[in-house]
């Protein structure tokens, strides 16, 4: 395999993100953005994840076992969710979709979380469409 070097306009290219089909808000309504993939070192140490959300930001990000016992558990998992939309949707903006009073759904919320950790390809599996299955034998005359 012969290696080269990658271009700097290359780098630049990757860092305007992919155009993303995500789950729709209903039948009908598709959801394509533009997103990047943040890096969680860089969202720390700008103070974006405030040290108090780090241990579960820790947690969500190398799959550990979280304390969900903690009373704000869910509070704060959403809180890194939404700091990790909030620096992955690059058009349009996360703060822009939810000043037009726009909520994401907690598909698309968790769809963006995996894109910012495995990329486009770990996508596939959320748009799964079943396919028709003549042999399954359940398509009884209604």
């Amino acid at each position: 395999m012969d290696l080269k070097v990658t271009t700097l306009e290359e780098l630049k290219q990757y860092a305007q993100g992919q155009i993303v089909e995500l789950p729709p808000f209903a039948d009908g309504q598709p959801f394509i953005a533009r997103l990047g993939r943040p890096s969680m070192l860089e969202l720390a140490k700008s103070g974006s994840i405030p040290n108090a959300l780090l241990s579960t930001a820790g947690d969500l990000f190398t799959g550990s076992r979280m304390n969900t016992k903690k009373d704000n558990a869910m509070s704060e998992i959403f809180q890194v969710i939404e700091t990790m939309c909030r620096a992955t949707f690059l058009e349009p903006k996360y703060d822009d979709i939810k000043a037009a009073g726009v909520n994401l759904t907690d598909e698309q919320m968790l769809f963006v979380f995996n894109y910012t950790q495995k990329g486009v390809e770990s996508l596939k599996s959320f748009r799964k469409i079943p396919e028709h299955n003549d042999s399954a034998g359940n398509d009884a005359a209604v």
